[in-house]
């Protein structure tokens, strides 16, 4: 693969060898962001009867194109490999999400007057968690989900779903049934898809020639200034900045014309596009605004990039540090949340179930499984009130505020 095995403990960056090129531009790519070693699929969860086969490991390592400043993970498996027929991820399972998803819905609806008349579509539908709130006010709906397990869940709330991978070619065809859309929403999909170009093209093919499409997704800035790195994984082919993103929606189809701030998933944006031929909506100062600030931060100079390693190795050391401490205590340690970050987080820092004996989780489709890489398992929340650990550790921090809440039980024998 053209890389050494690092030296522990150094930057990892000057063993590269790099033969990738941007997946927008095409420009070879020499900007290196982190590597995280290697490690499973995130959200490949083991079944108790497989844990004596091997697990495939693929390179976890991020560059950046210093052309349209697109940051990029490395190729190395097919998208098919992360979601397939029994990819776990719900995302119903949250209620600050759901929450989210209902505001949404009542936003568009009084923004751009939709309703009885209007087509609203979701790429990336997941279990049906938004287009509920959709279909509840009588507006005619529909998702399209690759995966056929949340596909499944959201036929179960009533959802039409055209079970597929969104691109040019469905949405070609989607069109020429008459299914284009007045509201496209495409929320935390397109840091996912590594053909980017065919995903947004598909929206410009999808739109009716006055709608408009919303995306959201977790911002660059935020990875890089709050050294999120465990929001790195392979099913992340991509993290956004504005900057990146109106590169590539110009050069397929689609014009940005506003952008908000949202606190979700440690800080993301939502993006509002339409059509670049037949689109009416003012471009609003809001993006001219935060393309200056990208550019005054750093996101389109290479000095911008270059500290996040050293910091997440440093987090790593912490980390296991404090582990090793709660154990020499003799403090009983739990997991919660069989998140995807921290299964990138425990396996960049070769946590195992020696140091965090199991991890909690609502989501019934994880529970009896075993997390990747850590082979940590996953039980379900009536385990932590029988066991009552002294530490509850939050692997998806982003649900701190949600997670506390949910789990101010804990605090009833003493834990924190």
């Amino acid at each position: 693969l053209g890389a050494r095995p690092p030296t522990p403990g150094a930057d990892r960056r000057i063993h590269w060898t790099q033969r990738m090129n941007c997946r927008h531009c095409a420009t070879p790519l020499h900007l290196p962001l982190i590597d995280l070693g290697t490690a499973p699929p995130s959200n490949s969860y083991l079944e108790a009867g497989t844990l004596d086969q091997p697990e495939q490991r693929y390179p976890l390592r991020v560059m950046v194109c210093e052309h349209c400043w697109l940051t990029q993970t490395e190729d190395f498996a097919r998208a098919d490999t992360f979601f397939n027929a029994d990819y776990a991820y719900f995302s119903a399972y949250s209620a600050s999400w759901l929450q989210h998803a209902e505001r949404y819905v009542a936003d568009m609806r009084a923004r751009f007057g939709l309703g009885a008349h209007s087509v609203v579509a979701e790429v990336a539908a997941n279990d049906g968690y938004l287009l509920q709130y959709v279909r509840t006010r009588d507006i005619p709906c529909y998702g399209v989900e690759p995966t056929a397990s949340t596909a499944a869940a959201a036929r179960e709330r009533g959802i039409d779903i055209v079970e597929d991978f969104f691109g040019v070619r469905l949405a070609t065809e989607l069109a020429k049934a008459g299914r284009q859309a007045d509201l496209i929403a495409a929320n935390n999909v397109l840091a996912h898809v590594p053909d980017i170009n065919d995903f947004v093209r598909g929206f410009s093919l999808l739109l009716k020639p006055q709608g408009v499409a919303t995306f959201e997704f977790p911002q660059l800035r935020s990875l890089v200034e709050g050294m999120q790195f465990d929001t790195v994984y392979h099913e992340h082919f991509s993290y956004l900045s504005l900057t990146a993103v109106n590169h590539i929606f110009a050069a397929n189809g689609l014009q940005v014309f506003d952008v908000q701030t949202l606190p979700t998933h440690g800080g993301s944006l939502r993006v509002f596009a339409q059509r670049a031929d037949t689109g009416q909506h003012a471009i609003a100062p809001v993006v001219a605004e935060m393309l200056a600030k990208e550019e005054a931060v750093g996101i389109t100079r290479r000095a911008y990039y270059l500290d996040l390693q050293r910091q997440a190795e440093r987090i790593r050391q912490d980390l296991v540090a404090w582990l090793a401490d709660c154990r020499q205590q003799g403090l009983r340690v739990a997991g919660y949340g069989a998140a995807a970050k921290g299964n990138t987080l425990l396996n960049f820092a070769g946590i195992t179930s020696e140091l965090l004996p199991y991890v909690v989780d609502r989501n019934p489709a994880k529970q009896g499984k075993f997390l990747p890489g850590s082979r940590i398992p996953i039980l379900g929340e009536d385990h932590l009130r029988q066991d009552k650990p002294d530490v509850v550790l939050l692997l998806p921090w982003n649900l701190k505020a949600e997670l506390a809440q949910q789990l101010a039980y804990v605090g009833e024998w003493g834990g924190r």
